[in-house]
């Protein structure tokens, strides 16, 4: 931990990634650890940071509920200032922190104080609300997107996102039998979560380096 931000990788990296919590769960939780460790050891620096609704949570006995995803616009903004990162930076996160992230890309993207925007896990829509879809802003994107996307997550599976219009700009990584977590059901798949995770980190580093070229 450094301050507000928790790092993994090295820290003389070329390429930093600034990851985001999802809505129900902090940036210390296993699923981001252990992208994130994934991402460190592919020798990106890796930063993630919390909301100050989840960090609040660290500080006090009641559970304060996320706030709606566009108003923590601001607090992403705020993190790309304070991570301190050499360029090139990628942005993203888990869940709704990618989702936050998607909507800051194209402003940071312009003034090339970012290279790219990473999501795993993206909330396409809600669990059983698929007509309830968080796609507008996707449609004209012209940051440079990864998506890391379980092919069975219940915000948005394979099938369903075939149909989805999605700027040209937008890669998706589909992780076999992965949720929203990306992990998979090995006795199914045949993959572990280590398999994804190693997949994932892979996919990233050849990704990142068309787009940060």
């Amino acid at each position: 931990m450094s301050g507000r931000f928790l790092f993994d990788g090295p820290q003389d990296a070329r390429t930093t990634i600034l990851l985001a919590h999802g809505a129900g769960a902090p940036m210390d939780s296993e699923s981001m650890t252990a992208a994130a460790k994934a991402l460190g050891d592919a020798g990106f620096r890796v930063a993630r940071f919390e909301f100050g609704y989840m960090a609040g949570r660290r500080t006090s006995a009641g559970r304060k509920p996320p706030p709606r995803a566009e108003t923590l616009k601001d607090e992403y903004r705020a993190a790309v200032a304070e991570v301190g990162a050499n360029a090139p930076l990628i942005i993203g996160g888990k869940s709704m922190g990618g989702r936050v992230a998607s909507m800051v890309a194209d402003d940071l993207f312009a003034e090339n104080r970012t290279a790219g925007l990473l999501c795993l896990g993206y909330p396409f829509h809600p669990p059983q609300k698929p007509t309830q879809l968080r796609t507008k802003h996707l449609s004209g994107l012209k940051t440079p997107a990864l998506i890391c996307q379980g092919t069975r997550d219940a915000f948005g599976t394979r099938e369903e996102v075939a149909g989805y219009a999605l700027s040209d700009r937008i890669e998706i990584l589909w992780l076999e039998d992965g949720d929203h977590d990306l992990k998979p059901r090995k006795s199914i798949s045949g993959y572990s979560a280590a398999d994804h995770l190693k997949t994932m980190a892979g996919a990233v580093s050849s990704w990142a380096e068309k787009v940060t070229r």
